[in-house]
């Protein structure tokens, strides 16, 4: 077996595992919405990082083109396939019955969620790096602005429990990732 196709399983199965948790947690709201008193916020974060999820697997083929693989580029992709998943069971933990409901939970783990994210932010970009010059190229301004807007959102998201801010944080952030999907896809057609 290339050492791809290695790397490639071994991210798969840690991403997959992250998408059947949001799919099983999304399934549970939609089942039982009074339940866990849904949160616009939360399952905006939720919508974004499914597609956000697709798209990894999508642009992640690129891995093919590495000429060398090292011990070190593996750990690092295997880190990127973590933080995803951890992202995901952040946004749908085990149980919530210790609050009210989603939106003071997801307002009480907001360091954590928006450290992740910022983290997936700097990892994105050494993944992009590891891919080579004609893939960092080929994604345009629009893929530097974007995650630039995203990493400063971040910070602070992590500070404000403002719900203006954090529905108009994620509103920027489902935009501009449509636009990048649309953009990377338009660049490779």
């Amino acid at each position: 077996m290339e050492k791809f196709t290695h790397v490639r399983i071994v991210m798969g199965m840690i991403v997959s595992l992250g998408l059947t948790h949001m799919l099983k947690g999304l399934s549970s709201t939609i089942q039982h919405p009074t339940r866990t008193n849904v949160y616009a916020i939360h399952l905006a974060w939720v919508a974004s990082l499914i597609l956000n999820i697709l798209q990894f697997w999508w642009w992640e083929f690129s891995l093919r083109e590495i000429p060398v693989w090292t011990f070190g580029i593996y750990l690092y992709l295997i880190l990127y396939a973590f933080i995803i998943y951890l992202m995901c069971a952040m946004l749908f933990p085990d149980s919530i019955r210790e609050y009210q409901d989603y939106r003071e939970y997801f307002l009480s783990r907001r360091r954590w969620f928006f450290g992740l994210l910022l983290t997936e932010c700097v990892i994105d970009i050494g993944d992009s790096l590891i891919k080579g010059e004609i893939h960092v190229a080929s994604l345009g301004d629009v893929y530097w602005i974007r995650t630039a807007l995203v990493a400063i959102g971040c910070l602070f998201a992590i500070r404000t429990r403002n719900q203006v801010y954090h529905a108009s944080f994620v509103s920027m952030n489902l935009v501009t990732q449509v636009l990048l999907v649309a953009n990377m896809s338009w660049a490779s057609a």
